[in-house]
């Protein structure tokens, strides 16, 4: 069985970090992965010996990629497609026909919010995502919700398998041991939130702000990691709550394990997801996590920490101050160890790979 992988390339988040580390498990004789431009996730292929090629796509307009992903499909002998993301999703759509091979995505958020504040262009291709989804021959849903939405889109539910995201727990934490909070400008005393997310609406960043200004409580500090489309907006929406002092664009950054280390909680506010590694990555590290009530959050989560309502900040803000005093009775430590232990025995990367492969297998057999 040969599966080849095809996504956009241009990811530096969560569907980056399962698609590495998912076929980081697989032989690289049976699976392969296909970019369609360079960035992180090509080169960080390279480095974990995946097998990685590059469609080398100009811009997302280019459709001369076409002709090179059914050329690429047919010389490679591959028994079956995996696409994941809106742009793969689109031209595993335009080369069905044409190449024949079994498809199967996965949808790692929701469609009707994959171009929030788009615009026309947004609504656009809004609509051509849907229209690729409605061609694909089964989906793998990282949540049982997730799966409820997808059927809610009008997909088949016996088209669609439930495989909860896992990372790698085997090594314990991934942080190297060489930040501090000083380093950050951080002082021990103080609260520290660590949000791993993309500067993009759909992300809740407006909440979370209006909930640390509703705090009011200096000592509260809020780390923000990755780079989007919403940067200087919601650099400017920081400045217009007078929060500048507690809140701290760090951008991009390789060491997001060291930095979950030193902050006392991990926090999602997201209006969407299906099953978020970042909450996984901060409970690897002993952290435990606040989060808005998406996907598969509740299962995820469990009573090792705070899950709210979206866009909603007083219910963030109450949880932000739950946590502090946790915190201040010496609970707060205890509840990021038990969110490792239960997540490393319910999400870990040996039983995503095992559930994926076993879902190929049955796939193609039917």
């Amino acid at each position: 069985m040969r599966v080849v992988h095809l996504i956009s390339g241009g990811e530096t988040g969560g569907s980056k970090n399962h698609l590495l580390t998912l076929l980081s498990q697989f032989n690289k004789q049976d699976v392969s992965l296909l970019v369609m431009q360079k960035g992180a996730l090509y080169e960080e292929a390279l480095e974990k010996g995946i097998d990685v090629h590059l469609l080398d796509q100009s811009s997302r307009y280019d459709v001369r990629v076409i002709s090179k992903l059914k050329r690429f499909l047919k010389d490679g002998g591959y028994d079956l497609l995996h696409t994941h993301g809106p742009r793969a999703n689109l031209y595993g759509a335009l080369v069905k026909r044409s190449t024949n091979i079994p498809w199967i995505t996965t949808i790692h958020s929701d469609p009707k919010l994959d171009f929030l504040k788009g615009g026309i262009k947004g609504k656009i291709f809004t609509k051509i995502n849907l229209w690729a989804i409605s061609r694909i021959d089964h989906f793998f849903a990282v949540s049982e919700r997730f799966k409820e939405d997808l059927i809610s889109l009008g997909i088949q539910g016996d088209k669609i398998t439930t495989v909860y995201n896992g990372i790698d727990f085997s090594k314990g934490s991934y942080a190297k041991g060489n930040l501090s909070r000083k380093d950050l400008n951080l002082n021990g005393s103080d609260f520290v939130a660590a949000m791993v997310a993309r500067l993009h609406p759909i992300k809740g960043h407006e909440e979370v702000f209006e909930a640390v200004k509703s705090l009011q409580d200096p000592s509260f500090q809020l780390l923000l990691v990755g780079g989007g489309p919403e940067e200087e907006s919601l650099k400017s929406r920081v400045k217009e709550l007078e929060i500048e002092d507690q809140v701290h664009f760090l951008g991009f950054r390789s060491d997001v394990p060291d930095l979950y280390q030193i902050s006392d909680v991990g926090l999602l506010a997201s209006y969407s997801e299906s099953f978020p590694l970042a909450l996984l990555e901060a409970g690897r590290e002993d952290t435990p996590v606040i989060a808005t009530d998406v996907g598969g959050v509740q299962h995820m989560v469990s009573d090792y920490g705070w899950v709210v309502p979206i866009k909603d900040s007083e219910a963030l803000k109450s949880a932000f101050t739950k946590a502090i005093n946790k915190k201040e009775t010496g609970e707060l430590a205890p509840m990021g160890r038990q969110f490792h232990e239960y997540a490393a025995s319910n999400f870990s990367l040996e039983q995503l790979a095992e559930a994926t492969e076993n879902r190929y297998k049955t796939f193609l057999e039917a």
